[in-house]
């Protein structure tokens, strides 16, 4: 059974692992800040655990140096380390492992075919983070039920009845961030008018 400070215990190791990769790779501040728009004050306070680390910030860092996200927050690699957990297929989605099984924070990468539209609610431990990579996703969430498009995010209470699948008629690809214990993941969103807490909210620039 998973410790509840192994979140807190990741996240801590994210700043030095960060930190580590640019100066392997010879990147400058400056440099990572022109590839990423994160700004360098942002990129310095991350590296030093003076700013916390999330999605918004952690994806286009693992895009400009090339690295899978999992390389970012430290996933555990289980075998060869070079070999990536396969595709699956669960409840009819194709689900792309991008952590490893056994910690608490776990990443996926999510298609959901455009003909999952009927709604399922359903209820468990822990605490979800959704991106929407690409597409467009309908979130059923305690009594909300919204729409987001490629950019935006939205993080809930997995104890609340809810439910997401696509809101047209393509498939939507999305990123899951999972707690097992339930801890939040702090995302810097800005919530838009109307909603209230644990509701989807637009994504905001660094």
């Amino acid at each position: 059974m998973d410790h509840p400070s192994e979140i807190a215990d990741t996240l801590a190791g994210v700043g030095p692992r960060l930190k580590r990769l640019r100066t392997l790779r010879g990147v400058t501040l400056a440099a990572l800040s022109e590839a990423t728009g994160i700004s360098r004050s942002t990129l310095s306070r991350l590296e030093t655990g003076g700013r916390r680390p999330h999605l918004e910030l952690l994806l286009p860092i693992a895009r400009a140096h090339r690295v899978p996200l999992d390389e970012l927050i430290g996933a555990p690699a289980s075998g060869d380390p070079q070999k990536r957990p396969a595709p699956r297929r669960v409840n009819g989605r194709t689900v792309v492992p991008l952590t490893g099984g056994q910690g608490a924070l776990q990443a996926w990468k999510v298609i959901i075919p455009a003909a999952q539209r009927e709604p399922e609610p359903r209820v468990h431990e822990g605490h979800e983070w959704l991106y929407v990579l690409a597409g467009r996703l309908r979130l059923v969430l305690d009594g909300h039920d919204a729409v987001l498009g490629a950019g935006e995010a939205a993080e809930f209470d997995t104890r609340t009845p809810h439910w997401f699948g696509s809101a047209g008629d393509q498939p939507v690809e999305i990123l899951s961030l999972f707690g097992r214990r339930g801890e939040r993941m702090h995302v810097r969103a800005a919530p838009r008018a109307g909603t209230s807490p644990g509701v989807p909210t637009r994504a905001t620039g660094p």
